[in-house]
């Protein structure tokens, strides 16, 4: 084995996680046959990410986390805190060595049946190096395609992210089938609500949109970034419902989240996109927020 490979598996093999404040080495068996995350999906996530150090729109991510938790009706811990989650955040990140990092946490129930089951909450923290620039925007845009055998329901959970999440499943195992790099996910009334990892934004003589979130999508973090930062700049960004017609006749269209932050889509199906406001679009973001996008 080339020396290379040979510390990349070293590596891997060498990596930690969190589990409820405690770290194992990778591939340790954590959760039970009566774990109701395993059973139900009974819980939800967030995904960080940490540039040099630093954890980036942290507070967004934990105020859309324990709206989540409040939601679903967890009982939270006295010990579960924002104080407490970020020392073992960068507790892990030390422990793998990750100074740039995509970092998730998952947050599920305790044991038991749909009935009878333990009150209590278990979290478990993962961390996986970032290498790439991702704040760049980037040069060969991305293909999507649309997945239409399920549909999103829209109701008081559609916004969060939870772990029952099968027509999110099911659209990125369809883009993976079609070699493609995400699939747009469509909400009950046959409406794009946004993609498998992303939020959707377009553009269309040059104004800019994006579906609401009575539309079904998540509540992106970066998302809510950037209608507020694009706002300050005198470039409002309109929320109103996509369909499929809107989107073949808009002009350019882009995906955001908090890992990738902004990406140009060049084609959705059979139709191109150009990127010329896109461009200028980031242009703007890179000089108001520098931190995140440059």
């Amino acid at each position: 084995m080339p020396r290379q490979k040979t510390e990349q598996v070293l590596s891997l093999s060498m990596a930690h996680f969190n589990f409820n404040g405690k770290l194992y080495v990778a591939d340790t068996p954590i959760i039970g046959a009566d774990s109701r995350g395993l059973r139900y999906g009974d819980g939800l996530f967030e995904t960080f990410k940490c540039v040099n150090g630093e954890l980036i729109l942290f507070d967004e991510h934990l105020a859309r986390l324990w709206n989540g938790l409040n939601l679903l009706q967890f009982a939270i811990p006295k010990f579960f805190t924002p104080d407490k989650l970020q020392r073992e955040i960068s507790s892990l990140l030390a422990k793998n060595n990750h100074r740039n990092a995509r970092i998730r946490l998952s947050v599920v129930r305790g044991d038991g049946g749909l009935y009878n089951y333990k009150d209590s909450m278990q979290y478990i923290i993962q961390s996986w190096p970032l290498s790439e620039n991702v704040a760049a925007l980037n040069d060969n845009g991305l293909q999507l395609g649309i997945y239409r055998e399920a549909k999103k329901p829209i109701d008081a959970f559609s916004n969060c992210k939870h772990n029952n999440f099968l027509p999110y499943f099911m659209a990125a195992l369809y883009a993976r089938q079609m070699k493609l790099n995400d699939a747009l996910v469509i909400n009950h009334h046959g409406r794009i609500c946004d993609t498998t990892i992303a939020n959707v934004f377009y553009i269309k003589q040059e104004q800019l949109f994006t579906p609401p979130l009575s539309e079904g999508c998540i509540a992106g973090v970066m998302r809510k970034t950037i209608i507020k930062t694009l706002l300050l700049n005198n470039l409002p960004v309109n929320e109103e419902p996509l369909t499929e017609d809107l989107l073949r006749e808009a002009d350019e269209v882009f995906i955001t989240n908090s890992i990738s932050n902004m990406r140009w889509v060049k084609s959705i199906e059979n139709k191109s996109y150009t990127r010329h406001r896109t461009t200028e679009i980031h242009r703007v973001l890179s000089e108001t927020i520098p931190a995140l996008f440059c």
